[in-house]
């Protein structure tokens, strides 16, 4: 842990008003770990997931951007966590791995042609002198519609994504570790996104393929096809 895991940055804006203002809201408890705890399942809850509304120009990729969309996807809403827990006083960055997700949707297996997503981001809280890895990415609402189980944090154990769903078919695979970074690595993130999505997911203007589409929507196909997600 070093002091830059404290301080504001360009996309983990932990100085701007909105996000002061939410840490100040639901950083609740007693101790680092119990307002951490609190502020991941604000963070989680607060702002539904939708892998569609992908936008990575440096405005959209902020943590207050998030605020005021009252959306994100799992990068955005992990910068909004480590934003919230810097402004609470509580150290935190940003992790990445490669997984492969099996909730997948059919506009989402044309428009990637692939179900590895490259720079999955998490936020480490530093709790208790050592780094606790939290995943707000998938909001409860979210995973009780679609037969997920909810990742829960309790400040002690890492809270990293289930490799299976409710029913027993497979959900997430982690198939590599980048590492942690102070800030969001944006360059990076953009040139590994042209290079495997070929420019499809997303763009520095905000516009990608998925845009157009409702998330839920597509999502409560596929579930209800139910053998695609196995």
């Amino acid at each position: 842990m070093t002091s830059d895991n404290l301080r504001p940055t360009a996309f983990i804006d932990s100085d701007h008003p909105a996000v002061q203002a939410f840490a100040a809201e639901h950083a609740r408890g007693t101790s680092d770990r119990e307002r951490a705890v609190a502020l991941v399942y604000a963070v989680r809850d607060g702002f539904r997931y939708d892998p569609y509304r992908i936008d990575l120009s440096p405005v959209g990729m902020k943590a207050s951007t998030v605020l005021s969309n009252g959306y994100g996807w799992c990068v955005p809403k992990a910068t909004l966590l480590a934003a919230a827990c810097r402004a609470a006083g509580i150290p935190a960055r940003l992790g990445f791995a490669d997984v492969r997700n099996h909730l997948s949707t059919e506009r989402m297996r044309v428009t990637m042609k692939t179900d590895l997503f490259v720079w999955h981001g998490y936020t480490d809280i530093w709790i208790d002198g050592a780094w606790r890895k939290a995943t707000p990415a998938f909001n409860l609402e979210l995973c009780q519609r679609f037969g997920l189980l909810p990742l829960e944090f309790d400040g002690v154990h890492d809270s990293i994504y289930h490799p299976f769903d409710l029913s027993g078919h497979r959900h997430m695979e982690y198939v590599h570790q980048r590492g942690s970074f102070d800030d969001l690595p944006l360059d990076q993130i953009l040139a590994s996104f042209k290079e495997v999505y070929g420019g499809t997911l997303g763009s520095e203007t905000g516009k990608g393929g998925l845009r157009a589409g409702d998330f839920l929507a597509d999502v409560a196909l596929e579930v209800d096809a139910g053998p695609k997600r196995a």
